[in-house]
């Protein structure tokens, strides 16, 4: 288990309202020039959840389990600043009141943060219900290997993660995947990674399956391979960032899988460890 600051940092409470689902103009433009009506962001999702399959849904953008967002504009920057990535998170309203769940990512664009409940509880839940978020993560820190900058993660998760300081001084991290830099899309240029997420695009097959892409499911812990995190997203050689898939793949051009960072740094100090059982669905121990 690696050494942090968790005894330092805040937990605060933060709340949103489940999302409608929105639309003004129907159709959806695929990368090959084909429009489509299909589902997006927003609202109870109930059939996918964290652990399912990421790809293949007939869909666009769909967040798995609740989407929240809140009315007030700086309450919500503040609520998609301060979630992190298994935060215990809990129904105070509506059929479903004292429901607990966790957040499993926060969306960008469209300022959602999504969360995992147990299926019964989501028959109970209807549009804007509250759902009351205990943040606490941001500021998290590694003491050691102080490079090496966390986000949107709560430390609960971080030690359930296998996460390790190796004999050379590497950090090494599971990860379902690695990600090449020239793969990541929409996001890129983003002023900050501590908020949000940014897409693998997936309109080239070969790719797909070269890395394994085609494969990926909500909550997989991925690298990105020379993209900088750090203070914004972009790409320097060497740099890594670890992320998490938190919404499915996408049908528009630049668009695909979102990974919400969860750790960055600027040299090659973490190293990824293949393992396929690399999901926080695991880790929070919802699924196998």
């Amino acid at each position: 288990m690696v050494k942090t600051n968790r005894d330092k940092l805040i937990m605060q409470s933060i709340q949103g309202q489940i999302a409608h689902p929105t639309s003004i103009y129907p159709y959806r433009l695929k990368h090959d020039g084909t429009s489509h009506i299909l589902p997006a962001t927003g609202g109870i999702t109930y059939n996918v959840q964290v652990g399912d399959p990421a790809i293949g849904w007939a869909g666009d953008h769909i967040e798995p389990g609740v989407s929240i967002k809140a009315k007030d504009e700086k309450a919500n920057g503040a609520l998609n600043l301060l979630a992190c990535i298994g935060n215990e998170a809990k129904v105070v309203s509506g059929d479903a009141k004292g429901a607990k769940g966790f957040v499993t990512g926060i969306h960008g664009g469209i300022e959602h943060v999504m969360i995992y409940f147990k299926q019964e509880d989501l028959e109970k839940m209807s549009i804007d219900d509250q759902i009351l978020i205990k943040a606490y993560g941001q500021g998290l820190a590694i003491t050691d290997m102080p490079e090496i900058v966390l986000m949107n993660l709560d430390p609960d998760l971080l030690e359930k993660m296998n996460v390790k300081i190796a004999p050379d001084g590497y950090l090494e991290v599971p990860v379902v995947t690695e990600v090449p830099a020239y793969l990541m899309g929409s996001g890129l240029g983003a002023v900050t990674a501590a908020k949000g997420d940014y897409d693998i695009m997936t309109a080239d097959p070969e790719a797909n399956a070269k890395f394994g892409l085609d494969q990926l499911r909500f909550g997989d812990i991925v690298l990105l391979r020379d993209c900088d995190n750090t203070y914004g997203r972009g790409y320097l050689k060497g740099a890594v960032s670890i992320g998490v898939i938190i919404h499915s793949d996408c049908i528009k051009m630049g668009h695909g899988p979102g990974v919400t960072t969860i750790m960055s740094c600027k040299t090659t100090k973490i190293r990824g460890i293949k393992d396929p059982k690399a999901n926080i669905a695991r880790y929070m121990g919802v699924k196998g």
